[in-house]
C-alpha cells in the first residue's frame, strides 16, 4: 500500500488508470474504497489517472485519537503531500462532503496546483458543531451522525460506521472556518452538485454562485448520503463532460 507521511501521520492512497490526474477525496466517516464500490472508479479510470486518498482517521490512513491532529487545514496539507509524493504538479480534484470542503480549501490555499474542481455535498460556509460526538458509544455516535447530516443511516452505512475507529472519527469532527471570502479568487473551472433533499443544498448552490467560473447541478430527491452512494451514474457523466470538454486534458 502506498503511504506518505505528513506531520507524523501516514496518509494512504491508491492510484488507478492512466491519463490526466484526478484526485478523489471522500467524505467524513467514509473511505476511498467506496469510490470503487459505488462505481466511480470503473467509470473514470479509462479516462484519468485516479488518485484515491484516505483522509487521516479514515480507511487505511493512520487514526490519531487526539483532536489536535485534525485541526483545519491539516487535511488540505495531507492531500498536497500525496500529490507531491507522486510528483504531480497540477491536477483536477473531486471531493464529496468533508472531501468537498478539503478540495475547496486546497483551491484557496494552493490555486496553482488545481486545474479544475468538483465539489459535491459541501459548502464554503463555516461549520460550527453544536455538539460533539460520543467517542465511547458507537450507537450514540451513529445517532449524532444521523442528526448532523439529517439522514437516517442505512444498514450498509451503519455497518461501515460500526467497523470504523469511532474514537478517531469523533476526534476528526471539527469546526471549519468560512471560506466564502476566497470564492471570488477561484478562477479555475468548478463544478458543484448536491442532493435537493440535503440540508446543505441551499448553501451549496449559494457557494457555487459566488465562484466566477462555476456550474451547479441539482440531484432531485437525494439526501446527503444518497448523493454519494446512489448518484455515480448521475454525476459521473457530468464530471467527464466537464473535465474532458473544457480542454483541461491539454493543460494538466
Amino acid at each position: 500500500m502506498p503511504y506518505v507521511t505528513n506531520r507524523g501521520v501516514r496518509i494512504h492512497y491508491d492510484v488507478e488508470g492512466a491519463g490526466p490526474p484526478l484526485v478523489l477525496q471522500h467524505g467524513y466517516t467514509l473511505n476511498s474504497e467506496l469510490w470503487y464500490r459505488f462505481g466511480y472508479v470503473d467509470a473514470l479510470k479509462p479516462h484519468f489517472r485516479l488518485v484515491l486518498v484516505d483522509a487521516r482517521g479514515h480507511g487505511a490512513s493512520d487514526k490519531p485519537h487526539d483532536r489536535a491532529s485534525y485541526i483545519w487545514p491539516i487535511s488540505v496539507a495531507d492531500i498536497l503531500a500525496v500529490v507531491d509524493d507522486l510528483g504531480i504538479e497540477r491536477a483536477a480534484f473531486w471531493g464529496y462532503s468533508m472531501g468537498g470542503a478539503i478540495v475547496l480549501g486546497l483551491a484557496q490555499h494552493a490555486a496553482n496546483r488545481v486545474s479544475a474542481l468538483i465539489v459535491g455535498g459541501a459548502t464554503a460556509f463555516p461549520r460550527s458543531l453544536q455538539t460533539l460526538p460520543n467517542a465511547n458509544n458507537p450507537e450514540a455516535f451513529i445517532s449524532w451522525q444521523e442528526t448532523t447530516i439529517g439522514a437516517r443511516a442505512s444498514p450498509e452505512y451503519r455497518s461501515l460506521l460500526l467497523s470504523s475507529d469511532v474514537r478517531a472519527l469523533a476526534a476528526a469532527a471539527q469546526d471549519r472556518p468560512s471560506m466564502l471570502d476566497g470564492l471570488i479568487k477561484m478562477h479555475m473551472p468548478c463544478l458543484f452538485y448536491a442532493g435537493e433533499s440535503d440540508g446543505i443544498f441551499a448553501n451549496a448552490r449559494t457557494t457555487a454562485q459566488q465562484v466566477p467560473n462555476a456550474a451547479f447541478i441539482s440531484l432531485p430527491n437525494l439526501n446527503h448520503l444518497e448523493a454519494f452512494f446512489r448518484a455515480a451514474d448521475l454525476i459521473v457523466p457530468h464530471a467527464k463532460t466537464f473535465l474532458l470538454g473544457e480542454d483541461l486534458v491539454r493543460t494538466l
